[in-house]
């Protein structure tokens, strides 16, 4: 045999490139080699990266520097599996990067991720995929964008894959997508009820935890609480909650459960099977602080239907309520107190809380440190004592109004809303209103009035309105400057804002002093602004307009033209004519110190001198008096009604008197002897002797204090003359018991004092503009007392003739028309007597005062309408 010889191997092909092995340690370099075609290449080159990629959010910066992130969005829809599958695992860890999620958006690269949830994908690309997904689902706009490319049913889907991992990164995705209400249908709608109740028996807690935060956002789906229960929910809910190894979960899980309770057939379903009995030892059984947090929220959420709230009741969820609120912990105690106000909701709850002495308890919290608490226990308050006048003096008794008045100094808005509500409450009660008045509510309520909060300030607004509804509570007000802040609130936007401040303004009007105030602030100029707009008027607008008028009947005259036989004329009244539109009604003091004009002459009112005329705080007292009572009166008692009046402010004028330094006291005395015009040439020297001697002792006083003593407010001077008609209209006029006698007598007394009749076509030859001309120039003022008049025309007579009439208890109403046409109406009772048993119906007629006096003119007729024209 011949010897082997050995086979020569073929040379290497001329156009075949040596393999080359290549160790790289820059990642730039490897980089570069994405770009690659060589798909070994491309695997080693994702590998590398992913592992690069895991060691920090450092090196995430750094491959998206050397741009990275664009070729591997290509090549996870590479053709290759195993470059598919390393391309997503260095891509899903790279995208927890921020910059990187936003570069991965601009590149469209969710519909390709989508792409690849697909069953026939490998498990590897599942996991990657999704978690890259999930990085992305925390921002809204990629949010959007996996909803509108149906990323949603895929996931869903892959809630059941055998991989924990992909389980835990699919149902992240999801529980951040749901945060969106379309999402949270399309979850029920997708049947991903049953994979998610499915999940929580994974061995893994952190898929636990995510299941049950998706569950407490799908659950608040009515439609998908529905799917809840027919998928045995509770059972599962029930089942977790019994189980103290996943104690540290139950915290979620009782957020599913308090979603669930809010509906009457889940609450019936979860009593039947013996789940409300275990909220409630949640509840009662010493646990974790956030456990009992979450099962009292439980229950507040179960108390917003009336149904529910009776379930409880009868549960005695009172007492267990009760206990709670002396445990610590603000987040406890908080959520206690909301429990609590839902629970107030029920009539027999709010006598329970009562009887258990909860009001006091959380009376206490009042004075917590925590805001949240403070606020809890106002709106536990709040709803206690609202329509519960028991509630409301517990809360007095446990000394509760004091630190309500105090938390109006809250920061916290909500609080201070709530305790506005509960004072407003508890002011219903005099004794109460007083006890709240006393520690300075109304001065507290001023920085809630100025509030930028809405709620505050409706709240703040009503606490004020219940509390200036006796003289005491507006006097307080005005006292502490909250009369400013009030009348701005009419300029807000806000329609419930403005609508309770026109309230709160129509409850001050009640009293002259506060009306006259509110109106220098401006409050009458922007009522009949809000009043001229459709969109802005309302009730109480209107209201808060007619009270401001009724409680200044001067400034009523000039805007309304018209006085109605309830509106009771007094001294200090006056009438200015008719206002033209946005004109501002001066006041008698402003007026006085206006130089003598060309202009009408003011006609002022005032019967008494000033050591006995009416302070004008006690104005509106005479108010309070029915004209129906005056009428009804013999003329004796009504005399006998007016001079007890009279002394009354008579005794009130000398206390005040005898609190004024002796000094003001004598000085006031000087002035009123020199302001009669009608004494006699001895007190005048005697009160001259007097001024001497006054001056002399003032002389050695301190410049200061003279200066003090001589700034007395300016007095409306006495009217003598028209104190002689009010006596003289009461000597002739009561003792008539006709109505008809009595309009007739008093007509032809006015027309006796202010010249006599005139007649129609002599009325030119009547020159009573030539008399008041010489009453301003000897009085050198516009204002010209009534009394002085001796030649009157229409509107003299008949402002007279109501000032006369309001005196002596006679009814009648004044009416301003054109050209200074005023006529005075009153009501006659005109019946048919031929007929038993007819009632006598009133009718309105026209006082004649000027052409034929005493004559009764039925309105509406021409006679009538001739004497409103002429």
């Amino acid at each position: 045999m011949g010897k082997k010889v050995k086979k020569e191997s073929e040379p290497p092909s001329k156009d075949v490139f040596d393999p080359l092995p290549i160790e790289s340690k820059k990642a730039a370099t490897v980089v570069l080699m994405l770009n690659s075609p060589e798909e070994e290449v491309l695997v080693k080159a994702c590998e590398a990266i992913h592992k690069f990629a895991e060691k920090g959010d450092e090196n995430r910066s750094s491959l998206l520097g050397l741009g990275a992130v664009e070729p591997l969005s290509h090549l996870i829809s590479h053709e290759d599996k195993l470059v598919r599958r390393n391309a997503f695992m260095a891509l899903g860890v790279m995208a927890a990067n921020n910059d990187v999620k936003r570069l991965l958006k601009k590149l469209d690269a969710i519909p390709s991720i989508i792409r690849k949830l697909s069953p026939e994908e490998d498990v590897v690309v599942h996991e990657f995929a999704t978690l890259c997904l999930a990085s992305l689902s925390v921002d809204f706009s990629c949010k959007v964008q996996i909803s509108d490319q149906e990323g949603l049913e895929p996931l869903i889907q892959l809630l059941s894959s055998p991989d924990p991992d992909v389980k835990k990164n699919s149902v992240e995705t999801i529980c951040n997508l749901v945060q969106d209400l379309p999402s949270r249908v399309a979850v029920r709608e997708l049947n991903g009820v049953p994979p998610l109740l499915e999940l929580l028996r994974s061995e893994f807690p952190v898929i636990q935890q995510l299941s049950l935060r998706t569950l407490v956002v799908v659950t608040t789906d009515t439609d998908t609480r529905a799917t809840f229960r027919e998928e045995q929910g509770f059972d599962r809910l029930l089942e977790f909650l019994c189980n103290k190894e996943f104690s540290d979960l139950h915290v979620e899980a009782l957020q599913v459960l308090s979603n669930c309770l809010e509906d009457r057939d889940s609450l019936q379903l979860i009593h039947e099977t013996g789940g409300l009995q275990r909220l409630l030892q949640f509840i009662t059984t010493p646990t974790l602080l956030d456990i009992q947090t979450n099962a009292v929220k439980a229950i507040s959420r179960v108390a917003q239907s009336s149904e529910n709230r009776k379930l409880l009741h009868e549960q005695d969820i009172e007492r267990s309520l009760v206990e709670l609120l002396s445990l610590e912990g603000d987040s406890l105690r908080t959520a206690t107190c909301q429990a609590v106000a839902a629970m107030s909701l029920h009539l027999a709850s709010k006598d329970a809380f009562r009887d258990l002495d909860g009001i006091r308890a959380v009376v206490q919290l009042l004075g917590s440190e925590g805001g949240e608490v403070r606020e809890a226990a106002a709106q536990a308050l709040s709803s206690l004592t609202s329509s519960n006048q028991l509630n409301s003096y517990a809360v007095y008794e446990a000394e509760g109004d004091e630190g309500l008045v105090q938390q109006l100094h809250d920061v916290i808005p909500g609080a201070v809303a709530h305790a506005a509500a509960v004072l407003t409450n508890m002011a219903e009660q005099e004794v109460l209103r007083c006890s709240i008045l006393s520690h300075g509510a109304m001065a507290a309520l001023l920085e809630p009035l100025q509030s930028a909060d809405t709620h505050t300030l409706v709240r703040a607004t009503q606490a004020l309105a219940a509390l200036a509804c006796d003289a005491e509570g507006r006097a307080d007000l005005r006292n502490a400057g909250g009369l400013v802040p009030l009348v701005q609130l009419l300029r807000s936007n806000h329609k419930e804002v403005r609508r309770n401040a026109c309230w709160a303004i129509s409850v001050c009007a009640n009293d002259e002093p506060t009306a006259v105030e509110m109106c220098k602030l401006g409050a009458l100029d922007l009522l009949q602004e809000i009043n001229s707009s459709a969109n802005r008027r309302n009730t109480f607008s209107e209201i808060a307009l007619q009270r401001l008028l009724d409680s200044n009947l001067s400034l009523k005259y000039s805007l309304t033209n018209t006085l109605a036989p309830t509106d009771i004329t007094v001294d200090g009244f006056y009438d200015p004519g008719q206002a033209r539109s946005g004109q501002r009604v001066l006041t008698l003091e402003d007026l006085s110190k206006q130089p003598v004009n060309q202009r009408r002459p003011v006609i002022a009112i005032n019967a008494k001198p000033l050591d006995t005329s009416v302070p004008r705080h006690n104005l509106g007292a005479l108010r309070t008096i029915p004209s129906t009572s005056w009428l009804g009166c013999c003329p004796e008692m009504h005399c006998q009604l007016w001079d007890l009046y009279i002394d009354r402010v008579s005794v009130d004028q000398s206390e005040e008197r005898q609190q004024d330094s002796p000094t003001e006291t004598r000085t006031a005395s000087v002035l009123s002897s020199k302001g009669s015009t009608r004494t006699p040439s001895k007190g005048k020297s005697k009160g001259r002797k007097e001024d001497e001697k006054l001056r002399d002792e003032d002389e050695s006083k301190p410049q200061q204090e003279v200066a003090t003593v001589t700034e007395k407010p300016w007095m409306l001077p006495y009217d003598a003359a028209f104190h002689a008609l009010v006596t003289e209209a009461t000597k002739t006029i009561l003792p008539l018991h006709v109505e008809s006698e009595q309009y007739s007598a008093l007509a032809r007394l006015v027309s006796e004092v202010m010249g006599g009749a005139v007649e129609v076509d002599r009325q030119h030859d009547f020159l009573w503009e030539l008399h008041l001309s010489e009453l301003r120039y000897e009085l050198q003022s516009n204002i010209i007392p009534i009394g002085q008049i001796r030649k009157g025309t229409y509107y003299h007579r008949a402002l007279l003739y109501k000032v006369l009439a309001d005196r002596i208890g006679v009814s009648c109403s004044l009416v301003r028309g054109e050209y200074n046409r005023v006529w005075n109406e009153v009501l006659l009772s005109v019946g048919t007597p031929h007929y038993p048993g007819c009632q006598p119906q009133p009718r309105a007629h026209l006082v004649d005062l000027i052409h034929q006096p005493g004559r009764l003119l039925r309105a509406n007729t021409p006679q009538a309408k001739q004497y409103q024209t002429i």
